[in-house]
């Protein structure tokens, strides 16, 4: 959507690692922002992303305007499975992924890619793209990246532009506190529950002095996202807290055996 930063060149470097033309599409998608949202505030500098693709070498900018892509009235939406898009972000953001796999669908019928590529960092979104892909048999792998993080451990996001100096330094403890719990488990702790309780333990001062304001932190199946009691195979960590006014997701992937 915009306000390109290091994690989407990430993408872009990988994109182009493997194929001989790339495609970059912006576009702050209305669809996905619900009521009271940030959809009018959302950064947009298309000049300063149009420097970044230019920098990284892309072939192509594909950035419509709202009406191309949904064009006057009511448009088709693309509805993915309840068991998705009930848990995780989307009991807060009802309607969200809809229109996340509303424009995607639209984005991938239009450019016809062979790949497309998608951060981690956004893994609920990540394997409801997976699932709408695979569905409507879509002729696109869908490819997924590492998330890419400042210094201190932040997941790298366009939305970190909303946080100050100390926003900053507060919104780090959500990935130090996935670190404490992944240690956990690589000495030998794979029960959900003891997990989950190290990462509210590690961010019980923030919690409690109103500097985090967690809104979840859950154990999930990586692909199917059903909420797990122990760690399996493709076993997903996710966080959602609010730093200031900023709503900031995180995630980590605990025992995977295979390349996802």
């Amino acid at each position: 959507m915009g306000a390109l930063h290091v994690g989407h060149v990430s993408l872009i470097h990988r994109a182009k690692q493997e194929h001989d033309c790339v495609v970059v599409s912006i576009f702050v998608n209305p669809l996905q922002f619900g009521a009271g949202e940030d959809y009018f505030q959302y950064p947009r500098d298309l000049e300063s992303d149009r420097l970044v693709c230019e920098k990284a070498g892309i072939d192509i900018i594909f950035a419509p305007l709202a009406s191309e892509i949904y064009g006057v009235g009511e448009t088709t939406m693309v509805i993915p499975p309840a068991s998705l898009t009930s848990g995780l972000c989307g009991r807060s953001r009802v309607g969200h992924f809809t229109g996340v796999a509303t424009v995607v669908t639209k984005l991938l019928n239009i450019i016809q890619p062979q790949r497309a590529y998608f951060g981690q960092k956004d893994g609920q979104q990540l394997a409801i793209i997976r699932q709408v892909v695979k569905d409507l048999h879509i002729p696109t792998e869908v490819v997924a990246c590492p998330i890419v993080r400042s210094a201190s451990g932040l997941a790298l996001s366009s939305r970190n532009q909303y946080l100050n100096s100390e926003d900053l330094g507060t919104a780090a403890s959500l990935y130090q506190a996935l670190k404490v719990a992944e240690t956990t488990f690589n000495q030998g702790e794979h029960d959900g529950d003891a997990l989950i309780f190290v990462v509210k333990e590690h961010l019980s001062t923030y919690i409690a002095s109103q500097q985090i304001d967690l809104e979840y932190i859950e154990l999930v199946d990586l692909v199917t996202l059903e909420p797990v009691a122990r760690v399996v195979a493709k076993s997903m960590l996710a966080i959602a807290a609010r730093v200031g006014n900023t709503r900031l997701i995180d995630n980590i992937i605990l025992n995977v055996n295979s390349e996802y």
